[in-house]
C-alpha cells in the first residue's frame, strides 16, 4: 500500500467554506520565477520585474496507489525560505526543501526548471 496526493489548484473564484472531505487545503505560497494564471490555470512567464507571486490555495488528496501523470504537469518544489539551500538532513534532503508539488503546466518540465521556479512558504522581508 502506498500513499501518494492529488493537488488541485483552487480557483479564486471558488470560495472555501468548510474543510475538505478529503485531504486538506494549504495555503500561502508564493511562486518565484513565474506565476499562476487564473485564467488558464496553469503556470505561465512572470511578468517584467515581479520576482514573487501570490499562489491560489492548494487541495492536497490523499490516493492510494496513485500514478504520477507523464505529462501536463510541472513537479515543483516547495521550500520554506528563499535561501534554497539547508543542511543534508539524514534522508539526504535539504533542511529547507517541504515537498515536491505537481502543478499543471502546459510546457515541458525542463521550460521551468530553467528558470528555477519554486514554491516559497515565507519570504524574508
Amino acid at each position: 500500500d502506498t500513499i501518494g496526493f492529488d493537488y488541485r489548484v483552487v480557483p479564486v473564484t471558488e470560495e472555501i467554506k468548510e474543510k475538505p472531505k478529503t485531504g486538506c487545503f494549504v495555503s500561502g505560497f508564493f511562486v518565484e520565477g513565474a506565476r499562476w494564471c487564473h485564467d488558464t490555470h496553469v503556470l505561465t512567464e512572470s511578468r517584467p520585474k515581479e520576482l514573487f507571486t501570490d499562489m491560489p490555495t492548494i487541495q492536497l488528496i490523499p490516493a492510494a496507489d496513485r500514478v504520477q501523470p507523464s505529462t501536463g504537469i510541472y513537479i515543483c518544489p516547495v521550500y520554506k525560505t528563499l535561501t534554497r539551500a539547508g543542511t543534508l538532513s539524514t534522508t539526504g534532503h535539504s533542511t529547507n526543501f517541504v515537498m515536491p508539488l505537481e502543478l499543471p503546466s502546459d510546457k515541458p518540465p525542463e521550460h521551468w526548471i530553467k528558470r528555477a521556479v519554486a514554491l516559497i512558504c515565507a519570504l524574508d522581508y
